[in-house]
């Protein structure tokens, strides 16, 4: 839908008392809902009517590196971008605690406004008027002997290597985030998560017939990443079955929308590529088991493991971005690293390819116009095509990108569109500000083993998490695959440090003073579906995921006469009428979340 920007197209976004969509305006795309008469946006360009024009060609206007020189853009008068280049949001000048403020008093905004003018520096012609005297006293065919040409000593004319063209400055947030790393004020603007009904409100406005969603899931938690149901929640989106007459996609609405899986971070569950791809079959049957029923019946040829950092199949994304065109879309909760592959996959330096045209949209092919702006309900405009645009931001901090971002590639073939992710985990929330980045796993972690004997626990983050065993005369092996800083102890300690009565020694506790109140028991973490083979022994083991942090993972041996015997007991204890419950050690009797039942 292509309309012109006007006063009443924000004054409608902007007023959320009238009539809006069935799920509400999301505040992600509008973070100053309520000072519409307070706050002033600043555009690009003068607003003007646009009509829609249907043309029986493929020409179009586009920028390309080179053709304005840096003069030329000297001589126009700069103004601020429409939209961040970092985050996406849009541009305001009022507001310093609102996403998308410049400080137009800042040097670099200020720089950008009112460029300097190049001028010819004075050494430079007191230094011709040196050459000239000398060249005056030396004979021509001396200078020629010597190798020397004096058209070439004297600077006739101030011939300077032209730059390429500058890029729009980011907003407050974004350069305080890029050179800061979120310890200011404006890094620290508070971001509104969109939902899924509003993701699914922003794709339906592509204006591009064909559409591919890349459902973007982290390696660190796999697969506590995945959105359930995304494909029914986006507007039944179809998976290929395995069915043999199963189609590869289907058009709804005139309109094709396929999804595919990409499990990101990949670096993170093995040291090279080898070994990661030796993971894809266990990490298709974890995915196909998260899908639910849905998961027995979809082939999932679609997924793929990459790692954008060491560049692990990222090559085969990007030219399947390239060879589909449309329009790519990102998807994905926050902090799993749509950014930083959205940077690595997409197609640059490809604007003059031969293979480059201007692909079908849902309304025609269209020819742009020079101060055109696309803009939706909830889809901001798109930029105007070059070979290496600015790229988003990547930051660690949760919701960095505000506002769909959209950049398209070739010319005009298809554009890949960043939006914001989905609320994660609410774990950082009940930790100190200055420990929240320990939350993050930003390298492979090779845990020690750590051997937990009855009467202990396993203390993480100084109490913010307790793993505790209920099973007695076993020894558990347990393998810390986060962030945080492991302690075991005993459990009558344990308990204290998680109530935050005392404190570690060496040891941080990064918890805030009020969580105790707020943890609760997680549920027990049984091994079922166990195949009994007949060994003397066995060995069970467990994962416990951390969302958005990472795992824990705990191994036992235990004799097998012994969980017979343990089963024997069980059976026992529930035909008794009247039997006396076991006594509880004293460590397990001051547990808050102890349960009867044993593992």
């Amino acid at each position: 839908m292509r309309r012109a920007l006007s006063s009443r197209w924000l004054t409608r976004a902007f007023h959320t008392s009238e009539a809006l969509p069935p799920t509400g305006l999301p505040l992600f795309l509008c973070p100053a809902v309520g000072l519409a008469r307070q706050v002033r946006f600043a555009p690009v360009r003068t607003p003007r009517n646009i009509n829609q024009r249907r043309l029986i060609h493929e020409d179009t206007a586009i920028l390309k590196e080179g053709q304005n020189t840096v003069d030329d853009i000297s001589e126009e008068k700069r103004q601020l971008p429409f939209t961040c280049s970092g985050c996406g949001a849009f541009t305001q000048t009022t507001d310093s605690h609102q996403l998308g403020y410049y400080d137009v008093a800042a040097k670099r905004v200020r720089t950008w406004l009112d460029p300097p003018k190049v001028e010819l520096q004075e050494k430079d012609i007191q230094e011709n008027g040196v050459i000239n005297n000398v060249l005056k006293s030396i004979d021509s065919d001396q200078l020629t002997a010597l190798g020397f040409d004096a058209s070439t000593l004297v600077v006739e004319e101030r011939v300077a290597a032209r730059p390429s063209i500058p890029q729009a400055p980011v907003c407050e947030r974004c350069h305080d985030l890029i050179h800061h790393n979120a310890k200011s004020a404006s890094g620290r603007v508070p971001m509104f998560h969109p939902t899924v009904e509003s993701l699914r409100e922003t794709i339906e406005e592509s204006p591009h017939k064909y559409n591919h969603i890349y459902h973007v899931i982290d390696a660190a938690d796999f697969p506590m990443s995945l959105i359930p149901r995304l494909n029914v929640l986006l507007g039944d989106i179809p998976l290929r079955t395995r069915n043999r007459r199963s189609r590869a996609g289907k058009f709804l609405r005139d309109r094709q929308t396929e999804m595919s899986f990409i499990i990101t971070r990949s670096d993170l569950l093995g040291p090279t590529k080898q070994s990661v791809d030796a993971l894809m079959p266990y990490l298709r049957e974890v995915l196909r088991d998260a899908l639910g029923r849905l998961g027995n019946r979809v082939r999932l040829g679609n997924v793929r493991c990459v790692s954008a950092s060491h560049g692990w199949w990222t090559r085969d994304v990007k030219e399947d971005i390239w060879h589909r065109g449309g329009a790519g879309w990102m998807v994905g909760k926050v902090n799993v690293g749509k950014s930083r592959l959205f940077e690595e996959v997409y197609p640059k330096g490809r604007l003059d390819h031969p293979d480059a045209s201007v692909g079908p949209t849902a309304i025609g092919r269209i020819q742009p116009e020079e101060e055109d702006v696309d803009v939706g309900d909830l889809l901001p405009p798109a930029r105007k095509a070059t070979n290496y645009p600015a790229m988003p931001i990547v930051s660690s901090l949760p919701g960095t990108t505000a506002s769909p971002i959209r950049i398209p590639f070739g010319n005009k073939k298809g554009e890949l569109i960043d939006l914001p992710g989905l609320a994660r985990s609410d774990l950082d929330l009940f930790v100190k500000e200055e420990h929240r980045q320990s939350l993050i796993m930003k390298k492979r972690v090779v845990p020690e083993q750590a051997t937990v004997k009855p009467g202990q626990s396993l203390v993480l983050g100084g109490g913010l998490i307790r793993i505790t065993p209920s099973s007695e005369n076993i020894i558990f092996l347990m393998y810390n695959f986060t962030p945080l800083e492991d302690h075991i102890t005993s459990d009558e300690k344990a308990v204290e440090f998680q109530a935050q009565t005392k404190t570690l020694g060496a040891q941080k506790t990064i918890s805030l003073p009020d969580t105790a109140a707020t943890i609760k028991h997680a549920g027990r973490k049984n091994a079922v579906g166990l195949n009994i083979d007949r060994l003397p022994f066995r060995v069970l083991s467990v994962d416990i995921l951390i969302e958005g942090v990472g795992y824990v993972e705990i191994v036992a041996q235990v004799r097998t006469r012994s969980i017979y015997q343990q089963r024997e007991d069980q059976s026992a204890t529930e035909t008794m009428e009247g039997a006396e419950e076991k006594p509880k050690s004293s460590a397990l009797a001051l547990d808050p979340f102890e349960v009867s039942t044993k593992v």
